[in-house]
Order: structure tokens, then sequence, then C-alpha cells
């Protein structure tokens, strides 16, 4: 389009696109048209245009190449849309993160010739985002303009949004190890030690270690579980072992 235009500015377009076929170009003008073609064109390109001779040739190679750039531009700016369209935000990902790729994405896009509209990539970070961010975009949604709405104010509300949420899973996990602190506190004060050392749970048990530390231990106030007679230790009940109800009416009596 550049080029059309300079060459029409120079009265010179003629040359290369005449308006009757049957014109006879002088060549002059058609120098002069080549000339000002070699000079809006890059060396690569100008290498491939070595071999024409009039500037209606060049301008006809220069069209197919363009074509075919434009062709492969095309392709790729629909594969960048198709990756817009499949884009999502994890539940793990951070806002920052998945904006910084949304707008790299939409960047790509427009710098390929696309157009894509702010309000679009509006509703689609809108859809994007997952559902701890539901109640946010619900609200966007039915009580802002999506039409006028701006990308940055979009992000700005979410990421207010997501400090919010963080604050609050802050302050629950404060307030759930406080609880914890509590009730521990509270069990050892009805229960007692949750540990007990080797010695203490052999007593409380009624268990002996060793012959040598039962021998230091005053028998007479030893009681027997199994017949609650004292002076020994279950264990060492020469007479038969009695169930639970028999225990409990020898105790009794």
């Amino acid at each position: 389009m550049k080029m059309k235009v300079f060459l029409q500015a120079y009265n010179v377009w003629e040359a290369v696109e005449p308006k009757d076929p049957k014109t006879v170009i002088e060549d002059k003008a058609d120098k002069r048209a080549m000339a000002m073609i070699y000079q809006s064109i890059s060396e690569e390109l100008l290498l491939t245009l070595a071999e024409r001779t009039t500037a209606k040739d060049m301008w006809e190679a220069i069209k197919t190449a363009s074509l075919g750039a434009d062709r492969v531009k095309k392709a790729k700016a629909q594969t960048l849309k198709a990756e817009f369209e499949s884009l999502t935000m994890k539940d793990s990902e951070q806002l920052d993160d998945f904006c910084l790729k949304l707008n790299g994405l939409v960047a790509r896009i427009r710098a390929l010739g696309e157009s894509i509209g702010e309000a679009y990539v509006v509703k689609k970070i809108l859809r994007a985002v997952p559902t701890k961010f539901l109640q946010i975009a619900s609200a966007l949604e039915q009580f802002g303009n999506l039409e006028t709405m701006s990308i940055e104010e979009v992000i700005g509300s979410l990421k207010a949004h997501e400090e919010r949420l963080s604050g609050q899973v802050e302050s629950k996990e404060g307030q759930q190890l406080l609880m914890t602190e509590e009730e521990w506190s509270k069990h050892e004060a009805t229960n007692g030690k949750l540990l007990l050392t080797r010695e203490e749970w052999l007593q409380r048990s009624n268990r002996g270690g060793n012959q040598r530390s039962r021998e230091r231990i005053d028998r007479s106030k030893i009681k027997c579980f199994n017949y609650g007679t004292y002076g020994h230790f279950a264990a060492e009940c020469r007479k038969p072992k009695r169930d639970r109800v028999q225990r409990g009416e020898a105790n009794l009596t």
C-alpha cells in the first residue's frame, strides 16, 4: 500500500498497473518506477528481482512473495488464537503469571495484523479464572460494563480479590493453630501427661522390669489383680487366672 501511494505521487503508477493494457509505457517512466521500487524493498527481496526487466514484472513478483508471507502470518495468527481460546488459569497458578501469559499472546496476535478487541480479552479473562474468582467475576459481569472496561481494571479487581483471599487463609490457619494449642493444654490439665517414662509406665501398669527392680519394690503394697490379694504381682500369681467378672467379684469381696 505504501509503495502504491509512493509511485502514484511521482506519476509512475501507470508503469506498474496501466489503466489500458494496450498502453505503451515510456522507458523513462518505467525506469523511474523500477528505481523507486528498488528503494522501497529489502536487500533480500532485491536479489530475487534482479532478473526482472520491467516495473510491472517486479510488482507482480512482490505481490506473489507478499501473498505467501501473508498466508504464513494468517496461519500463525490462527494457531495463536486457538491457544488463546484454550488458555485457562490453574488453581495453583498466580494471577500475575496468568495475565503475563495472556497479554503475551494478545500482543503476538496483534503483531501479526489480527485485530482482537479489548472487550474480547476482558471477557476471556473472566471465563478463564478458576472457581476462587467466581464471585468477583460474576459481580463484574453483572454490575460492570464489559464493553468499556479495560484489561487493567479487570486485573486490578481480580488482584484485590486474590489478596483478600490470601489474608483469609492465613487468618484461618492462625486460628486453627491457636485452637490446637488450647485443646492440647486443656487435655494435659485434665488427663495429665500424654507421654510417660519407662519407669512410670512400669509402675502404672504393675509390670516389673527385671528381677532386681522387683526386689527393690515393697511387695506388701503390691496388689494382685487376679485375686485381689497383696504381696505379689499378677504375673507371679500361681493360682488359676480368672476372667474379668470373677476378678470384679473378688475385688468387691
